[in-house]
């Protein structure tokens, strides 16, 4: 199953959010162990690194990007994906934007902890629990 993981998804794993970490922390390691093939937007990178080190520090940040660099596949971001976010009928533009890179990746699914941010989307819309039932599921599992 590929992926593309929403910013807070992300965020919990390379901060340890709680109470989420755990759940997020599945999801790295899954990706890790080949359950899953995860990706994140290119988009999502910048606003990552900011909010790495201000709740941390720079040296994190850096730290941040660079896991998510060599972890998870990245989902270019291109014209043809910001045209299509505009177009999409949701009032956040970040969030469409999310949704077209999904799209053109040709994506399964994209994992989040605010689905309702992804009403209409043409891709599956997954919670980390979600995702993480549904590999308990999966032979091999």
């Amino acid at each position: 199953m590929t992926v593309l993981l929403d910013l807070n998804v992300a965020l919990d794993a390379l901060l340890g959010r709680e109470p989420w970490r755990a759940e997020a922390d599945a999801i790295w390691d899954a990706n890790r162990d080949g359950r899953i093939d995860a990706w994140i937007s290119a988009a999502a990178l910048p606003t990552l690194f900011y909010v790495v080190r201000k709740q941390a520090d720079l040296a994190r940040a850096h730290v941040a990007v660079t896991n998510c660099l060599r972890s998870l596949e990245i989902v270019p971001v291109d014209r043809t994906a910001l045209e299509m976010a505009t177009a999409l009928p949701g009032s956040d533009f970040e969030d469409n934007l999310q949704i077209a890179c999904a799209v053109e990746a040709r994506l399964d699914a994209i994992v989040t902890r605010n689905p309702k941010d992804f009403t209409g989307s043409p891709v599956l819309v997954l919670t980390p629990a979600e995702l993480l039932a549904l590999l308990a599921k999966a032979p091999n599992a």
